[in-house]
């Protein structure tokens, strides 16, 4: 059985605070959070907030492939609720982008590394242009450390 995660982060947040308020910021980052909720409905799937503008969510009996479907879903919905941002070079209006990292349960890494390389993936999906989802191979992120 498989364990994935999902690392998802509000793309330009900063500039969306810097332009509309904090208010207007932590609305923002609740209506994320009910789009996580809906779509992520199975009572063992956990999601939490992970920082500023980050959340990660731990998804247990679920495939890289499921996981990037899940994280596909996500970023459509979160695109889909149409929240104005002109200071987004990704979008008009507030997207995200979403790292996915997937292995077997009894896989032997420590969910730090699990985590660093769902990270790993994140930063892969900002760096090609954001709005988008990255997945990475554990294993692989594992040789890596």
């Amino acid at each position: 059985s498989n364990v994935s995660i999902l690392m998802v982060d509000v793309d330009h947040f900063k500039k969306y605070n810097d332009r509309y308020g904090h208010p207007a910021g932590d609305e923002c980052l609740t209506q994320i959070a009910k789009v996580l909720q809906t779509t992520l409905r199975r009572p063992e799937d956990l999601i939490a907030r992970y920082g500023g503008e980050e959340f990660i969510a731990v998804l247990p009996r679920t495939d890289a492939n499921y996981a990037a479907a899940i994280a596909e879903r996500v970023r459509v919905a979160v695109e889909a609720l149409q929240m104005r941002h002109e200071s987004s070079s990704a979008s008009h209006f507030v997207t995200v982008s979403v790292g996915v990292v997937s292995c077997k349960a009894d896989f032997q890494m420590k969910s730090s590394a699990l985590i660093s390389a769902a990270d790993q993936a994140l930063y892969q999906a900002k760096h090609e242009g954001r709005n988008r989802v990255c997945v990475v191979d554990a294993k692989a992120a594992a040789s890596t450390h």
